[in-house]
C-alpha cells in the first residue's frame, strides 16, 4: 500500500516526459517542424534521449508497462534519427580546383576581432560572415583589402549585415530577400562558374516559426534555381538536419560538408557551451561538384557560433 503513492508518481513523471518527447520524435517521423515549442526542441533532438531514458527509468520502477512499451518506441525513434541525413554519392569526376571556405556568426560584430587572427591563420578563399555590421564591414574590408579584393555585402545594423570576402573575382546576383542580409555572388574559381549563396535566415523564434519557414523556403528556391551550376552554400541557417525545412533545402541535391567531413553532429551554437551540449545551425552546403575533405569549427571569442572552415575539391561533373 505505501508503494502505490510513489508509483503513482513515477507514472505520472514517464507520462508527462514521454508526452513532450513523444511529439517531438512523432514530427520528426512525420517530417513536419509543428508549432512552438516543437521546432525549438528538434534543433536539440539528440539531447532527448536524456529525458526519454529517464522516463523510462520511471516507468520502469512504477511497473508501468504501457509506459515502458512507449517509451522504448520513442527512444528508438530518436536513436534511428541519430544518423546522417542521406545526401548523394562523391563526385565521381576529376578534381578542378580546390578551395577553403570559412562562415562564422561574429554576434552584432562582437566576434570580429577575434576572427581576424582566424581569417590570417587558415586563409580560406572565400569567406561569409552574418551580423556583420558597419563596424565589422570596415574592419575586415580594410585588415584584408590585399588578400580579399572581391566582396559583396548587405551593408546594415546589428544581425541585419552581412558580407562575403573572396580571392576569387566576383559577379553579383541577386541575392535572397530576408529579414537580416543575404547576399550571394557568382565566383570565377579559377576558370570555372561558382555560385556563392549567404545564408541567414530568421531563427525559429515563439510567433515567427512561419517567416523562418518562409525564408528557409527562399533559400530552397535559389538552391534549385540552378541544379547544373556549381553552387556553395554557406552561413548561420538558425536549423538543423532534424528540421524538415532545411532537409528541403538538402533535397535539392545539396550535402552538409561538416557531414562529409565526418562531424555531421558537432555543435556550433551555442559557443559557449558546444562542446558539452549544443547543435549545429551553421552550414556549408555543397552541390554534387563537391567534396570535402576536412571541417573544423573554430571558437571566436565575443560571438555565441563557432565557426566553420572546411576544405573543398570542385569536381568536374561526370
Amino acid at each position: 500500500m505505501n508503494r502505490r503513492p510513489g508509483r503513482r508518481l513515477g507514472a505520472w513523471c514517464a507520462g508527462l516526459l514521454l508526452a513532450g518527447t513523444g511529439v517531438v520524435a512523432g514530427c520528426r517521423v512525420a517530417d513536419t517542424d509543428g508549432v512552438t515549442p516543437v521546432p525549438q526542441l528538434l534543433a536539440f533532438l539528440p539531447w532527448l534521449l536524456v529525458p526519454t531514458g529517464f522516463a523510462l527509468l520511471c516507468a520502469l520502477l512504477a511497473r508501468w508497462w504501457p509506459g515502458l512499451v512507449c517509451g522504448a518506441v520513442v527512444l528508438g525513434v530518436l536513436a534511428w534519427y541519430l544518423q546522417p541525413y542521406d545526401g548523394p554519392a562523391d563526385p565521381a569526376g576529376p578534381p578542378l580546383a580546390t578551395l577553403r571556405v570559412l562562415t562564422s556568426n561574429v554576434e552584432f560584430g562582437r566576434g570580429t576581432p577575434a576572427l581576424v587572427p582566424w581569417l590570417r591563420d587558415r586563409r580560406p578563399d572565400v569567406v561569409f560572415v552574418e551580423e556583420c555590421e558597419f563596424t565589422c564591414q570596415a574592419t575586415l574590408e580594410a585588415d584584408f583589402a590585399t588578400a580579399y579584393p572581391y566582396r559583396r555585402a548587405v551593408r546594415a545594423a546589428g544581425s541585419h549585415g552581412s558580407l562575403i570576402l573572396s580571392r576569387f573575382p566576383l559577379t553579383p546576383t541577386a541575392g535572397v530577400p530576408g529579414t537580416m542580409g543575404m547576399p550571394g555572388a557568382i565566383a570565377d574559381v579559377r576558370g570555372h562558374a561558382v555560385r556563392l549563396q549567404l545564408a541567414h535566415p530568421m531563427p525559429p523564434l515563439p510567433g515567427q516559426v512561419g517567416l523562418w519557414h518562409r525564408e528557409l523556403g527562399r533559400l530552397r528556391a535559389v538552391a534549385a534555381a540552378a541544379p547544373r551550376t556549381p553552387t556553395i552554400l554557406a552561413g548561420d541557417f538558425n536549423a538543423t538536419q532534424d528540421h524538415a525545412a532545411f532537409r528541403r533545402i538538402l533535397d535539392t541535391g545539396l550535402t552538409d560538408a561538416a557531414r562529409l567531413a565526418g562531424h555531421d553532429r558537432a555543435a556550433s551554437w551555442p559557443a559557449r557551451t558546444a562542446s558539452v551540449v549544443g547543435t549545429q545551425i551553421d552550414h556549408v552546403l555543397l552541390s554534387p561538384d563537391f567534396s570535402a575533405t576536412g571541417a573544423r569549427f573554430l571558437r571566436v571569442a565575443g560571438s555565441d557560433h563557432r565557426a566553420l572552415v572546411v576544405d573543398l575539391a570542385l569536381h568536374q561533373r561526370g
